[in-house]
C-alpha cells in the first residue's frame, strides 16, 4: 500500500470541520528523562468549538500552559494528534506551521509584546503587514471599533496605559479573521477594570465576531466570562464546566488544588467581583 505524501498548506483552502476549530488527540508532552521526567500531558483528548470561548484552568503546574502551546504549534507533543480545522500539525515544515500560525492563528499574552516604535494602527496590523496582505478596512474598522481605540490609533505604546495596550494587542489577534485566537493569561498583567474591559472585548469578539477564543487563566472572575471552562490536573483533564460563575470555578479549583481558603484561593486567586 502506498502512502501519500501530506498536501502542501493551503492558507486559502477550506480549513476548518463544521463546529470545531481546533482539537487535540492523546495530546502527551514529557520533558526530560530518568529521573528528571516530567510528563506535563498525559493523554489529553480536547476540542474547541468554533464560535465558542473557552477557559483553561487548573493548579500551578498542571499543564495548562503547556496544553496551550502545543495547541497553538508554539510547542511539538511528544505523542498525540493536533489539528487546527483539517490540517494535522505535524505534517507541517517549519514553514508552513510559521505561516499557519500567522494566518489562521491568532495570540494574546500577558507580555503585550508591541513594538515600540510603531503606533497603535502599525501594530494591529502589523502580521498583515509581514504576510505582504492588505487589511480589510471594513473588518479593521470594526474590530478597532468594538475594543474602543477608534482614538487612540496614532499613539505609541508608551502613551498607551496597559489596559489599551492590551486592547491593541486584542484587536493584533483578530485582524487576520483567525480560526481561533489563543490567550495565555491576557490580563495578567492589569487592574481589575482594565481586566474587566479586555475580558469583555474577548467575550464580544464571541459573540459578535464568531470567533474562537481559547484562554488559560488561573483567576475564576477571568474564567467567567467563558462559555465552559476545562479543568487540567497533573497533565489530565478531570473536569468540565459550561456556564461557568466565579463562585463555582473557585469552589472547584480548590478541590482540585486540595484547599479550603475560600478569601485567597488556588495560586492567590480571590473572589473580587468583576469590575463593570
Amino acid at each position: 500500500m502506498t502512502t501519500r505524501p501530506p498536501a502542501p498548506y493551503d492558507p486559502y483552502a477550506p480549513h476548518t470541520t463544521p463546529g470545531v476549530a481546533a482539537s487535540a488527540t492523546d495530546l502527551t508532552k514529557v520533558y526530560g528523562s530518568g529521573d528528571n521526567r516530567v510528563v506535563a500531558l498525559d493523554r489529553v483528548t480536547l476540542g474547541f468549538r468554533e464560535g465558542e470561548f473557552t477557559a483553561i484552568m487548573g493548579p500551578s503546574g498542571c499543564g495548562k500552559s503547556t496544553l496551550m502551546h502545543c495547541a497553538a504549534g508554539l510547542d511539538s507533543p511528544t505523542s498525540g494528534s493536533v489539528r487546527v480545522g483539517t490540517t494535522e500539525l505535524s505534517t507541517l515544515d517549519d514553514r508552513q506551521l510559521t505561516q499557519l500560525r500567522r494566518d489562521r492563528i491568532g495570540f494574546v499574552f500577558q507580555a503585550f509584546n508591541l513594538l515600540p516604535t510603531l503606533t497603535a494602527l502599525e501594530n494591529i496590523t502589523l502580521p498583515l503587514s509581514i504576510a505582504g496582505r492588505r487589511p480589510d478596512r471594513q473588518w479593521l474598522d470594526r474590530v478597532v471599533s468594538m475594543v474602543g481605540l477608534s482614538q487612540r490609533l496614532d499613539h505609541r505604546p508608551a502613551q498607551l496605559s496597559g489596559g489599551q495596550q492590551q486592547r491593541v494587542a486584542v484587536a493584533r489577534a483578530l485582524v487576520s479573521r483567525p480560526a481561533i485566537v489563543f490567550g495565555d493569561e491576557p490580563t495578567g498583567n492589569l487592574d481589575s477594570h482594565a481586566s474587566a474591559a479586555v475580558l469583555g472585548f474577548l467575550r464580544d469578539s464571541v459573540r459578535e465576531l464568531g470567533q474562537t477564543v481559547v484562554m488559560v487563566t488561573h483567576d475564576p472572575v477571568a474564567a467567567g466570562y467563558a462559555d465552559r471552562v476545562v479543568f487540567l490536573s497533573d497533565g489530565r483533564l478531570v473536569d468540565e464546566m459550561a456556564h461557568p460563575t466565579p463562585d463555582r470555578v473557585l469552589d472547584l479549583m480548590l478541590r482540585l488544588s486540595g484547599g479550603t481558603d475560600t478569601s485567597g484561593g488556588p495560586e492567590g486567586v480571590g473572589t473580587r467581583s468583576r469590575a463593570s
